[in-house]
């Protein structure tokens, strides 16, 4: 997978695609159906496919104090669009500049001049350019000016309701792993570096791998049946994860601490993805150490059932 810049040229091989342009975070069902009918129509035509993303998200653009939100990093998304087919992609970086950038100097510019582009497929209701004056119609009619031709995908809908990265952040926030996962179409992963803790787990029997949260959406605080993944070695692992502030310790810290099973490995310092699979319960405050690791015990093994 090829990564551009829209700040920089791009390769002539690159140049004359069709492109899936939205935010995709998260990459659900949804976006899913827009880069599906971007790649199956660059096939037929014989051009480069290129998903077209946004970072940082424009929300935080605009709003920088705004709690963290994102299901997806761009590292991630890349590796989503690759395998969903797409040759490229292309990040907008938002900044000042490209927020001043008007929807018909967006299209005429950035994607006409800049890309080439000969076809671009939105969501119905993306909007985009200066004051968000963009919509599908906008794009439609400056497209054709300069050769560009504008599709649009429906919503997907799931139960009577569109599937949006907002119902998929909205099941997080309740513990429902399942839920997310099956609008995701995979489970909701938080990726990072493992950091070095005050190695309270290793000293109560259970080292952990701990992770700061960065700008992923926050997810209920509790402890969850988690798998994981260390990125250099591809090696997966079963665990149980506390994902919270840890109340029986001080000083509070948003921390995802997974305890992997039967794995004595040394990760400091590597970059492994923790994805969330079943909530097993709240974090709680115990009366002593013994409580708690009596009750880490029990979330160990129902984990591992869970698990299978």
């Amino acid at each position: 997978m090829i990564r551009l810049d829209h700040r920089q040229p791009v390769p002539e091989s690159l140049r004359g695609p069709i492109v899936a342009l939205g935010n995709f975070d998260g990459f659900h069902l949804g976006h899913q159906a827009v880069v599906r009918e971007a790649v199956e129509w660059a096939w037929e035509a014989g051009r480069p496919a290129i998903v077209a993303t946004f970072d940082p998200h424009p929300v935080r653009h605009f709003a920088p104090h705004v709690p963290p939100f994102r299901l997806t990093t761009l590292e991630q998304r890349e590796e989503l669009f690759a395998a969903a087919g797409a040759d490229a992609m292309l990040v907008f970086h938002f900044d000042d500049d490209l927020a001043g950038t008007t929807a018909e100097d967006f299209v005429t510019r950035l994607l006409g001049e800049g890309i080439g582009a000969r076809g671009v497929v939105t969501g119905e209701d993306f909007t985009f350019g200066k004051g968000r004056g963009g919509n599908l119609a906008v794009l439609r009619e400056t497209g054709a000016r300069v050769g560009i031709e504008a599709r649009a995908v429906g919503p997907v809908m799931d139960m009577g309701r569109p599937v949006s990265s907002s119902r998929i952040r909205d099941a997080l926030k309740a513990g429902d792993c399942e839920e997310a996962a099956r609008l995701l179409t995979r489970p909701f992963a938080i990726r990072g570096e493992v950091i070095h803790g005050d190695k309270r787990g290793r000293e109560i029997g259970y080292p952990t791998a701990n992770m700061e949260l960065g700008p992923y959406v926050r997810p209920r605080f509790g402890i969850y049946a988690v798998t994981g993944r260390v990125l250099v070695t591809g090696e997966e692992l079963n665990g149980a994860a506390s994902l919270g502030v840890r109340p029986m310790f001080d000083p509070p810290q948003e921390l995802l601490e997974p305890y992997f099973f039967d794995f004595a490995g040394e990760i400091y310092g590597q970059e492994i993805e923790v994805a969330l699979r079943h909530f097993l319960r709240p974090e709680a405050k115990f009366d002593s150490l013994e409580a708690l690791q009596v009750q880490m015990a029990e979330d160990c093994r129902r984990a591992r059932a869970l698990l299978g």
